[in-house]
């Protein structure tokens, strides 16, 4: 069974009106809603993050304020959405989260597929955190989506050199 990450496609980073807007996130909307339902409809699993923050995150010393909870832009697109289990996270690292761990555990899954934004920050915390637990990662290169495309080009290549795969979704 392969477990599908869907990490962090939140309205305020997915679209131009968002308080972290990634630029050229929307486009990736389809492209995540197409992957959450096939991950479905073929009978794996699927975990999406978001992040959750209170209103006097101490993040927001570092980034705008975003994702607060309650807000619109914490919420995910309604195209996005399967029925899935989505993963509140106050910190950019999935494995923050404890449940993380458990959920993962549980599924015990031959393959990981990871996919969302931003690639050099949560994206990159997911992939790298499940090899560093010895899971097979794909990650899926025209559904992520970067700030920086130098930091992104290097944890790609950091991603492969640690026995990650690169793929098209």
């Amino acid at each position: 069974m392969k477990l599908y990450f869907d990490i962090d496609t939140q309205i305020d980073f997915l679209f131009p009106s968002g308080a972290l807007y990634v630029a050229g996130a929307e486009k990736l909307i389809p492209a995540i809603a197409r992957l959450n339902r096939e991950a479905v409809e073929a009978g794996n699993k699927l975990i999406s993050t978001a992040d959750a923050h209170a209103e006097d995150d101490p993040e927001f010393r570092i980034w705008p304020a975003h994702c607060v909870k309650g807000t619109v832009g914490q919420m995910k697109p309604a195209a996005t959405l399967v029925g899935q289990p989505i993963l509140e996270k106050q910190e950019l690292n999935l494995f923050s989260n404890p449940e993380a761990e458990r959920m993962i555990r549980e599924i015990a899954p031959e393959e990981c597929v990871v996919y969302g934004v931003v690639t050099e920050y949560c994206v990159k915390l997911c992939a790298m955190g499940l090899l560093e637990r010895g899971y097979k990662v794909r990650l899926l290169e025209n559904a992520i989506q970067s700030i920086s495309e130098t930091d992104a080009v290097e944890f790609l290549r950091e991603f492969r050199a640690r026995g990650g795969v690169i793929a098209k979704g």
